[in-house]
């Protein structure tokens, strides 16, 4: 009698079940008989319903990524550049396949860069109500035959009318207008000033706001600029003013061309024309806006000139009286002090001082010699009194240069200066 191991209760229901499961009538069918034959069914039943699994969890995915993965049915390995496949490749399909679904990127759309500001007019204004519609109206078709984009800045000195109300009225209808309004009156320096620092075209025009600047001379100021110039300054050649007006301003031209060195005929007309690197640089205050050419021409910028047409004034009456002419000399005195010895003071006072003690040397040194050969005496000549004094003025004007010169050399570190290019 043979030994019979049994086998385990897996391989026990196992081999009942396909037992229970054969027909006795099937001839094809054998019948398993003995040890290793029901072993083997066993197993091979085991191994089906493995496979079977295995099939229904793992077939389809691995089914879709040989699809999907060109390489995975060659053996190859696949890069690291290759599983990071950019999103935009496509995957082609099988016929009759769908395609398996992927992230695409969307490339951003790109912005248009901002286009910049061409062209900032700077309109100071104090009281001028019954002009600014008028001036507005010969602005916007000047301006619109160049083509350029711009804007109407207008600073509001303080005005005691309907000023602002008429330029808010003017803002509603034009969005090139722009307002500044100040709570009193500043100056026209102030006005000109906060209007450099808060205009953004690169060529920057000035002009009154009375109607005696002519709107249809700015692009001929726009095509000057262009040509070379950082500043070009409007000569009114042909005055529409009374001669109590022109006379004394004739007077102050010249005066200070001589004592600048600029040759131009009028520094005191309203309409020119800026580069942006200028109303940047030049610092505007007190009553220097009659000056800003020689401010300009200190820092180092080319001036220009260009003749312009006046017009009689139409409404009001001028806001400067015949005081404007002395202010203009004492403001001309501060214009040179501040941009040729700012920085060097002793050369000013230092000069002075000198030559003022060299005189009352020679002279007292010419009364003592004369004490001592007994031709005069010292008590009944004023002379010698003068020749002290001088040589007292003369130490004291050489003491405020020394003391200006320490002040200027504290203030070296928030010293400005203006550069034109850089090129590493």
């Amino acid at each position: 009698m043979d030994d019979i191991t049994p086998g385990t209760p897996d391989e026990q229901s196992s081999s009942e079940h396909s037992s229970a499961a054969q027909r006795p009538d099937d001839p094809e069918r054998p019948k398993a008989v003995g040890p290793s034959t029901e072993g083997d069914a066993a197993g091979q039943s085991k191994d089906e319903r493995s496979h079977r699994h295995h099939k229904r969890f793992h077939g389809p995915r691995n089914r879709r990524s040989h699809e999907s993965t060109p390489d995975s049915t060659s053996g190859k390995k696949q890069s690291p550049q290759q599983l990071s496949a950019p999103p935009e490749q496509v995957v082609k399909a099988e016929p009759g396949r769908l395609p398996a679904l992927q992230e695409q990127r969307i490339p951003e759309a790109k912005q248009p860069p901002q286009r910049l500001m061409d062209l900032s007019v700077v309109i100071p204004l104090y009281n001028e109500e019954e002009s600014l519609r008028e001036l507005h109206q010969q602005l916007r078709p000047a301006l619109n035959r160049m083509n350029v984009r711009y804007e109407l800045l207008f600073i509001d000195d303080g005005s005691t009318d309907n000023s602002f109300r008429v330029l808010r009225d003017l803002k509603r209808i034009d969005h090139h207008v722009k307002i500044i309004r100040f709570r009193r009156n500043y100056g026209k320096s102030a006005a000109l000033s906060v209007g450099f620092s808060h205009a953004q075209g690169n060529i920057v025009i000035t002009m009154d706001a009375d109607l005696q600047d002519d709107p249809a001379e700015i692009p001929g100021l726009v095509k000057r600029i262009r040509e070379g110039p950082d500043l070009v300054s409007g000569w009114k050649k042909i005055r529409r003013d009374p001669i109590t007006k022109t006379l004394p301003s004739r007077f102050f031209n010249v005066v200070t061309s001589l004592m600048t060195g600029i040759r131009i005929h009028d520094f005191n007309c309203g309409l020119k024309a800026y580069k942006k690197d200028v109303v940047k640089t030049v610092k505007v205050y007190g009553e220097l806006h009659r000056f800003i050419p020689v401010l300009a021409h200190w820092e180092g910028f080319s001036v220009g000139e260009m003749v312009v047409q006046h017009r009689a004034r139409k409404y009001g009456r001028t806001k400067f009286g015949f005081g404007r002419f002395w202010k203009g000399f004492l403001d001309l005195i501060t214009a040179l002090f501040t941009t040729r010895y700012f920085r060097r003071p002793l050369h000013l006072f230092g000069v002075w001082g000198i030559l003022a003690v060299i005189a009352g040397g020679v002279i007292d040194t010419w009364l003592i010699v004369e004490w001592f050969l007994g031709a005069t005496a010292l008590s009944n000549r004023p002379l010698f009194l003068v020749g002290i004094v001088f040589i007292i003025v003369g130490i004291q004007f050489i003491s405020i240069g020394l003391l200006g010169e320490m002040i200027s050399k504290t203030k070296q570190a928030e010293e400005h200066y203006a550069i034109k290019d850089i090129l590493k």
